[in-house]
C-alpha cells in the first residue's frame, strides 16, 4: 500500500516536467527579465553566492551535513542493532566513487550545495550485476530533467549526445521543498530572489563607493562660461580624484570660485551597514540558521550563543539528517530491510574533547555503555575487562534495602 500526495489517476497531474537547469540557462536564452528583482538586479545561483551571507549559510550547512558520520547497520532481535562493515559503508564514509576519485564528504557536501542553491540536487546509484552499490555518481542540473508519467518519476539525464533515462529507484533525489502537485520543487535562491537582489544590490553599493578610494559622486558649481569649459574641468576634476585616490592624498585642491556639492545619498544617512545587517539576518531565515553562524555575533552572548548552537542541531540539522538518511534507506534497501543507515550526530562534537568526555563518563557510570564501547567510538583499541557494564558502587537496587536496616559499618 502506498500514500500519494496526489490522485495518481488525474490526468492532469500526469505529464508534468522539472528542468533541472540553474537560474543561468535563462541568461543564455535572453530571458534575464525572468530573473529580474525590484532593486533591478537580476539573481541568479552564482550573483546570489557573490552575497557573502548567501554563500556562507550555503557552505556551512552543506559543509556540516557532510562531515557527519554515516554508517550502515543490521537490525537483530528486539531493538538490537549492529553497525555493518561493508563496501556500502565504506562508499557513505570513505570513497563514494573509486573510478572518478570522489570521497564520500565531496560527494554529500556536492549533493547538499546543490539543494542549497537550485533547489534539487540528483545522484545516480551504480550497482554491479548482483545488485550491490557500486558508485555514487554525481548529476550535473543543467543536464538533467525530471519527467511524471502515471504518477511515476522518470529522470532523464543528457550526456555526451545519448540521453538515459533513470528510474526513481535509481537516484537519490533531494528536493529543498516540493511544491503543492509532489513532483516540482522551490529552489531557496529563487523564492527570495527579492531579499537576495537587495544583498546584491546592497553590496555593488559598497563596492562602488570605495570606486575613487572612497570620494562619493559629487557635483561642482560655479565659474563656467562655456559648455566646453564645463567639460574640461569635468574631465580635469575626474582625473585629480583618481590621481588624489592613487597616491592616496587626503586633499584635493578645487580651483576659485568652485563649490563642491555632493551627489547621493550619505550612506550612515540611508543606514547602509543596518541595512546590510538585516540582510544577514534575512538569509539566516531563509535557511532556518541562527546568526550566529552566519559570523553575525551583533546581538550574541556567550550564553545566548550556546543555546543557538542547540537550535542548530535541534531544528536544523535534525531535520536534513533525516531527510537524507530516509532517502538513502528507500532508495539502497527498500521498504522492510533489516538494514539501514544512520548519521552520528556525535561527529559534531569532534572538536569538543571536553564535552566527549564528560559524556562517556556518565554512560559508563550509569551502566549505559562499556569501557571498549566508547573505545571503539573513540577509534581506540578494546581493553581486557572493558567489554564489562559498570556502575558506581553507591547505587543499590532499592528493593534489596530493608527499612529501619543499619547501615553498614
Amino acid at each position: 500500500m502506498n500514500l500519494w500526495p496526489f490522485n495518481r489517476k488525474t490526468e492532469a497531474r500526469d505529464g508534468l516536467t522539472v528542468t533541472q537547469a540553474s537560474p543561468e540557462f535563462l541568461q543564455v536564452l535572453g530571458l534575464d527579465a525572468f530573473l529580474e528583482t525590484a532593486s533591478g538586479d537580476p539573481v541568479t545561483v552564482e550573483s546570489a553566492l557573490g552575497v557573502p551571507a548567501v554563500f556562507s549559510a550555503v557552505n556551512f550547512l552543506a559543509g556540516t551535513l557532510a562531515g557527519l558520520p554515516r554508517h550502515v547497520y543490521q537490525r537483530g532481535d528486539g531493538d538490537q542493532r549492529q553497525k555493518v562493515r561493508n563496501g556500502l559503508s565504506d562508499i557513505l564514509h570513505d570513497v563514494a566513487n573509486d573510478e572518478a576519485g570522489i570521497s564520500a564528504f565531496e560527494l554529500f557536501k556536492w549533493w547538499m550545495e546543490q539543494t542549497l542553491t537550485g533547489g534539487r540536487g540528483v545522484v545516480y546509484i551504480e550497482r554491479s550485476a548482483d545488485g550491490l552499490v557500486r558508485n555514487l555518481w554525481p548529476l550535473e542540473p543543467g543536464k538533467l530533467t525530471i519527467k511524471r508519467t502515471n504518477g511515476l518519476r522518470k529522470y532523464h539525464y543528457r550526456e555526451s549526445g545519448k540521453v538515459v533515462v533513470y528510474d526513481a529507484s535509481e537516484v537519490l533525489d533531494l528536493p529543498f521543498m516540493l511544491k503543492a502537485d509532489g513532483f516540482t520543487h522551490r529552489s531557496p535562491i529563487m523564492a527570495n530572489r527579492e531579499v537576495i537582489g537587495m544583498a546584491q544590490a546592497l553590496t555593488r553599493y559598497g563596492a562602488a563607493f570605495f570606486r575613487n578610494g572612497g570620494v562619493p559622486p559629487f557635483v561642482v558649481t560655479g565659474g563656467f562660461k562655456s559648455t566646453g569649459a564645463i567639460g574640461r574641468a569635468a574631465d580635469d576634476i575626474e582625473e585629480s580624484v583618481r590621481k588624489a585616490a592613487k597616491e592616496k592624498r587626503v586633499a584635493l585642491v578645487m580651483p576659485g570660485g568652485l563649490e563642491v556639492k555632493p551627489l547621493g545619498g550619505d550612506p550612515n544617512k540611508n543606514q547602509m551597514i543596518e541595512a546590510q545587517r538585516f540582510m544577514v539576518e534575512q538569509v539566516a531565515r531563509i535557511y532556518s540558521m541562527p546568526p550566529v553562524f552566519l559570523q553575525d555575533l551583533t546581538h550574541g552572548t556567550f550564553s545566548n550563543t550556546e543555546q543557538q548552537d542547540l537550535h542548530f542541531v535541534k531544528h536544523t540539522v535534525k531535520r536534513w539528517v533525516e531527510q537524507i538518511e530516509q532517502e538513502l534507506n528507500l532508495k539502497f534497501f527498500g521498504r522492510g530491510s533489516r538494514y539501514f543507515v544512520e548519521f552520528s550526530m556525535d561527529g559534531l562534537l569532534r572538536g569538543d574533547f571536553k564535552t566527549r568526555m564528560d559524556g562517556y563518563a556518565q554512560a559508563i557510570q550509569n551502566a549505559i555503555l562499556t569501557p571498549n564501547d566508547v573505545a571503539a567510538m573513540e577509534n581506540r583499541p578494546p581493553r581486557d575487562g572493558g567489554d564489562q557494564l559498570l556502575i558506581q558502587g553507591a547505587t543499590v537496587p532499592l528493593a534489596g534495602v530493608q527499612r529501619n536496616q543499619e547501615p553498614p559499618q
